[in-house]
């Protein structure tokens, strides 16, 4: 099965709240942050967010008809407490629990409804080299972006673009991007870096992340670099599957070529998928 339709059966079947992004992404056979980016990317939704909107909706309904143990209501959501149940459901539709429930009706209040599987990605994808690579020290400038917001990663490229042959201890002029430390709502640290071989005088502002030797699948992105998303889904929703691997929960990263020009989107693209032993 699809691991996104997979993902989408399990929360439907778990909407008591047991479930986390582990669980689903170990179910499905992905890493953590491998399954909350092909999730987004197929549905426009963060896992678990959308599982809690669906677990919401849910208790929605049941207020509705005028349930009354809101308690009850909160803990087969997943909430421990009536207070978290309640700042969820308000952030969520505006209204507390009780106010809906004393209205008796859902008019206004947007549900979110169960989806269905999307098709898989048809997107073009070649088929991966396999490695295994040697530990790797990165370091540059890193924020935290959510799979659905990550806009601002080419600003954070923009702003490490200076420091390029410039860093102390840099090995080699490739440049990495560096998906790890993944989240419940989605978001990641994302690095913009260079390979280096110390970090004892680096610039203010800059983090650091050591990836011990392991095993990778390497894909070849040869579209556009705005379209490397799709290139994720690929690998995540079909590949993988396909593949009968399982990704390791370990970080991901991005090695652009030496005369790799951001702007014109030319150069060389690899994906590094670090694969389960």
């Amino acid at each position: 099965m699809d691991p996104i339709g997979k993902a989408l059966w399990l929360i439907e079947t778990d909407l008591e709240g047991r479930l986390d992004l582990q669980d689903i992404a170990d179910a499905c056979g992905l890493s953590r942050f491998g399954m909350a980016r092909a999730f987004v990317v197929a549905t426009g939704w963060p896992v678990m967010r959308y599982a809690r909107a669906r677990r919401l909706s849910r208790a929605a309904r049941r207020l509705a008809e005028g349930a009354q143990d809101i308690l009850g209501l909160a803990l087969e959501a997943g909430y421990g407490s009536h207070e978290a149940f309640t700042r969820a459901f308000r952030e969520q539709f505006g209204i507390t629990p009780e106010a809906l429930r004393a209205s008796g009706h859902l008019d206004g209040i947007e549900l979110r409804e169960a989806m269905r599987m999307q098709p898989t990605t048809t997107y073009p994808l070649a088929e991966p080299r396999f490695e295994q690579g040697k530990e790797l020290l990165i370091a540059g400038l890193g924020e935290r972006f959510s799979v659905d917001k990550s806009q601002g990663i080419s600003s954070l490229w923009q702003r490490f673009v200076p420091y390029i042959g410039k860093v102390p201890g840099q090995q080699g002029w490739e440049t990495f991007g560096l998906c790890h430390s993944p989240d419940e709502d989605g978001s990641f640290e994302y690095i913009a870096g260079v390979r280096v071989s110390r970090v004892d005088e680096l610039p203010p502002g800059f983090v650091h992340q050591r990836l011990p030797a392991r095993r990778y699948a390497v894909f070849r992105h040869t579209g556009h670099i705005s379209s490397i998303h799709e290139t994720f889904a690929a690998i995540f929703q079909r590949w993988l599957p396909a593949s009968g691997m399982q990704a390791a929960d370990a970080p991901e990263f991005e090695r652009y070529s030496a005369d790799f020009d951001p702007m014109a989107g030319k150069g060389h693209v690899d994906i590094w998928v670090p694969l389960r032993d």
